[in-house]
């Protein structure tokens, strides 16, 4: 007996990753759901450049290390519950519910939980395997980070509630006062949703980035710019030029993980500006900073990491609201046993995600 209900395979589809540029489509058998626990059938996955990272070095210092399951924006249908976990507890979800999974749980007692901190949990917990049929979801995952769909959400944009929820948390940490001039460097999904949310605020937004195509989306999803500048950095000061008063912007994002782009976004503002520094960089990279600007005109920077529970909800409501162009960030789909091709598109900036179909 497998335990699995009547109906269901016993085996099904899933990429693993096996170490660098190494990933593998394998059969395998169709996890059992435990106590509290849930089998979600895939409906959509969708890329992520933070995949291309994991591809290329063979693992994320955080969230996964080789030979491991793959892939982490998904969204699907209940197709099996588990054993309620507590006795007289009624399970929360059912079979056919339509959910989205977010790929991280906080423990919700620490000291960075109880401040609200939930990105920075000190035992945060990852989950991956989106790219499968099937994906079992443990059961603190199914406590607090399991999300009904909402109604009208496809299931191809469902998945993107995650980059979304982070842009969201990058916005959090860095709140603007009034209408504000701003930039973002890299026009990826994560730069065009920063431009996107700036855009619907109100905000004047300025895209730069070396590929002509992401521009066109850019203007697209709302920058009232889009710059074409160089891969090799050294664009802040024509590009201070593009801000309303031409002496910097309020608020210059970073959403490449690319060092020079770290150093074009701190100088970029005005005086009395933010820098969000948000694109990771390969652990050990260090950059010049200028500490007499920094500390005579008042420059604040920030980190962002991450997302937290609050902030996968209300990205889950935007995407509910059309308010967004999300789709624009989709540029094709494909079955999972293309995967690699997929992944390989967005390295040579063919395609910004690509939704994976089991």
């Amino acid at each position: 007996m497998s335990g699995l209900p009547p109906g269901l395979p016993r085996e099904h589809r899933a990429v693993y990753l096996l170490g660098p540029e190494r990933i593998e489509l394998r059969r395998v058998p169709v996890p059992v759901p435990g106590p509290g626990e849930l089998l979600v059938r895939i409906e959509a996955a969708t890329t992520c450049g933070t995949d291309l990272k994991v591809l290329r070095r063979g693992g994320h210092p955080r969230m996964l290390m080789a030979p491991s399951p793959f892939g982490h924006e998904m969204a699907g249908t209940v197709a099996a519950t588990g054993p309620v976990a507590e006795p007289g507890q009624a399970g929360r979800w059912s079979v056919g519910d339509r959910v989205v999974v977010a790929n991280s749980a906080p423990c919700a007692t620490c000291e960075q939980c109880l401040r609200g901190r939930e990105n920075l949990c000190e035992s945060l917990r990852y989950l991956n395997g989106a790219y499968a049929e099937y994906l079992l979801v443990p059961r603190l995952f199914a406590e607090v980070s399991t999300h009904a769909i909402p109604d009208g959400v496809a299931f191809e944009i469902a998945p993107l509630a995650e980059p979304l929820a982070c842009v969201l948390h990058g916005l959090e940490v860095c709140p603007i006062a009034g209408a504000a001039d701003t930039v973002v460097y890299g026009g990826g999904p994560i730069g065009l949703l920063f431009v996107n949310l700036l855009a619907e605020a109100g905000h004047h937004v300025v895209l730069a980035d070396p590929n002509p195509q992401r521009l066109e989306v850019a203007r697209r999803m709302g920058a009232a710019e889009a710059v074409l500048v160089s891969r090799d950095g050294g664009e802040a000061p024509r590009l201070r030029r593009r801000a309303g008063r031409g002496d910097g912007f309020d608020l210059a994002i970073e959403a490449t993980g690319s060092p020079v782009a770290w150093e074009d976004a701190l100088a970029s503002v005005r005086d009395g500006g933010t820098v969000l520094l948000f694109g990771g960089c390969r652990s050990g990279t260090f950059i010049p900073l200028d500490t007499h600007r920094l500390h005579y005109q008042e420059l604040t920077i920030k980190g962002a990491y991450h997302h937290r529970p609050a902030t996968f909800r209300r990205a889950l409501d935007l995407l509910a609201s059309g308010r967004l162009q999300a789709a624009e960030l989709l540029s094709a789909e494909r079955p999972l046993e293309d995967l690699e091709g997929a992944l390989r598109s967005m390295m040579r900036k063919e395609a910004l995600k690509v939704v994976i179909r089991p």
